[in-house]
């Protein structure tokens, strides 16, 4: 298990549980059940009351969490036949971006998501999550073709950014944003979209741009980082924590202002502790919000969702 910076005191009695467990596993004659039990009750009652009230800075740490389910962990338990496509026809394969065809419920769909990896070898072959142009290009082209073949749309948001490099501006990274974005409002099939970790700036929006916008309990979603923030405002990145309670980035925040429609409830202690009861709420969520756009016309989708983004942020203002 990884600790959190304000886990620590959790991570002590935790620690101090096992440590009992490994003594009496070396020494068979040792009973140290009513100890660890103990030590366990202790833990849980701690791990309900640090994140009985998370602020907004710590639910930013619990969304970066390295072992919260990723876009391809949601894949392999949610959807079958998946039959992943690559490359944008242009220019590369950009790994940060994973999109196929598969079946939800045993109903075609396209699905696209950001992937960040699990451990160091595939984080930097993923690049964190962070797509280039030929990421949001290959989003593109899969949009595109779920459009001709009627297929809904389902989008896994998870990545701190667009990767602000100095190629991918050389390939023309906002370009790329922009057209994902507006090709988001044009295809004339249902679009779903589910934000399971950091739903970072004009990178998330390029998939978010959907007729329905859920998110994780303890996700964030913001048009910049906490740091970045900071750094601008305050010339000073250690005030992240002023920034983040001043971003509204929170779910709880994002739902008041109309920005999202749904919050998907996690397991105490985030997804992290929780990743099968995870990717089965957000299962849950994604067919109630098929559901719900199950029957619309293609003119209807594509107005109610333009219309979704128009009356954005008129609505909780004063929250």
């Amino acid at each position: 298990m990884n600790y959190l910076e304000f886990e620590k005191p959790l991570a002590e009695i935790e620690g101090k549980a096992e440590e009992l467990r490994a003594m009496a596993r070396s020494n068979s004659g040792m009973d140290v059940s009513k100890e660890a039990e103990a030590l366990d009750r202790k833990a849980e009652a701690l791990l309900r009351d640090l994140y009985k009230d998370l602020n907004a800075w710590r639910k930013c740490q619990v969304a970066r969490h390295p072992d919260r389910p990723h876009c391809k962990d949601y894949i392999d338990q949610l959807f079958s036949e998946f039959t992943p496509l690559a490359g944008d026809r242009n220019f590369a394969d950009d790994h940060a971006v994973m999109g196929g065809i598969a079946r939800f419920n045993d109903q075609p769909v396209m699905i696209i998501g950001h992937e960040k990896g699990n451990d160091t070898k595939s984080r930097i072959e993923r690049n964190f999550g962070m797509a280039r142009p030929e990421g949001y290009r290959k989003a593109i082209r899969l949009m595109d073709m779920a459009d001709r073949f009627g297929l809904p749309v389902i989008t896994l948001v998870d990545t701190p950014g667009a990767y602000p490099g100095k190629g991918a501006e050389e390939r023309g990274q906002a370009e790329a944003i922009a057209r994902s974005t507006e090709k988001c409002l044009q295809i004339g099939v249902p679009l779903i979209s589910v934000v399971i970790g950091e739903g970072g700036s004009g990178g998330a929006v390029a998939f978010a741009t959907a007729n329905r916008v859920a998110m994780l309990e303890h996700s964030v979603y913001s048009v910049i980082s906490p740091e970045g923030c900071a750094s601008i405002l305050w010339k000073d990145a250690e005030k992240m924590r002023e920034a983040a309670e001043a971003l509204r980035l929170t779910a709880q925040n994002l739902q008041k202002l109309g920005v999202i429609d749904r919050i998907i409830k996690e397991p105490m202690g985030g997804a992290q502790r929780g990743q099968k009861e995870t990717i089965e709420a957000v299962g849950k969520g994604i067919e109630t919000m098929l559901k719900e756009l199950s029957g619309k016309k293609r003119d209807a989708l594509i107005k109610d969702r333009r219309q979704k983004f128009i009356e954005m942020g008129s609505k909780g203002l004063a929250a």
